[in-house]
Parts: structure tokens; C-alpha cells; sequence
């Protein structure tokens, strides 16, 4: 019972409307896995996995095919590997299909505002 009461009075998380990003995070992604782990493993089980980068998601097979570690002792040395090539920087973001026809609708009002000045 006092669990259920708990539930109810916790604020409920809401999500934000901003545009898509593409990809999984990186964090996500290294906490699938138990520490240390072979190169060749992470790649055998999450290769086609997609992760964020500052340049579009990017197949984390491939970022790992640059990194010269073959066995990652921790999370933070996988981490800090992945990164070191991937490069920091902000996410691109997709427009969502909602997002297209706001500005569509946008364009078109302002196309008007224009046409009776």
C-alpha cells in the first residue's frame, strides 16, 4: 500500500518536444556490459548499435575499428576510448515530422504578412 501511495505522489517525468536526436547514447550502450570486456566482444554483441556522435550516428562497429585497445578493463576506459575518436561536440538533431508542418504553416503565414504590406 505504501508503495502504491508513493507511485502517486512522485511528479511525473515529462518528456521535451524539441526534435529527435538519432543514435544511442553512448553511456546507454556501456552499461549493457559487465567489466572488462574484449573489443571483440562489445562489437560481436552491440557492432550495429548506432551511437551519437557530433558528426550523425555512426555504426559503433565502426568507431571501435579505430581504437587500438583490444580489451577494456572499465566503463571509463571504453568510454574515454570511444570518445577520443568520436570527438566532442553537440549532437545534430532531426526535425521531427510535427516540426515540418509547424514551419511549413510558418512560412506560409509569413508569406501573407508580406503579400498585404
Amino acid at each position: 500500500m505504501a508503495d502504491d501511495e508513493a507511485e502517486e505522489d512522485a511528479p511525473a517525468v515529462e518528456l521535451g518536444s524539441g526534435p529527435a536526436v538519432e543514435g544511442a547514447p553512448l553511456a546507454r550502450v556501456a552499461a549493457r556490459f559487465t567489466w572488462g570486456i574484449q573489443r571483440s566482444e562489445i562489437v560481436r554483441r552491440e557492432g550495429d548499435t548506432e551511437i551519437r556522435t557530433p558528426d550523425g550516428p555512426r555504426p559503433l562497429a565502426d568507431v571501435l575499428d579505430a581504437v587500438d585497445v583490444p580489451y577494456f578493463e572499465s566503463r571509463r576506459e571504453f568510454e574515454d576510448a570511444v570518445r577520443a575518436e568520436i570527438g566532442d561536440g553537440p549532437v545534430p538533431t532531426v526535425p521531427r515530422e510535427d516540426d515540418d508542418a509547424e514551419d511549413a504553416a510558418d512560412a506560409d503565414d509569413s508569406d501573407d504578412a508580406d503579400a498585404e504590406a
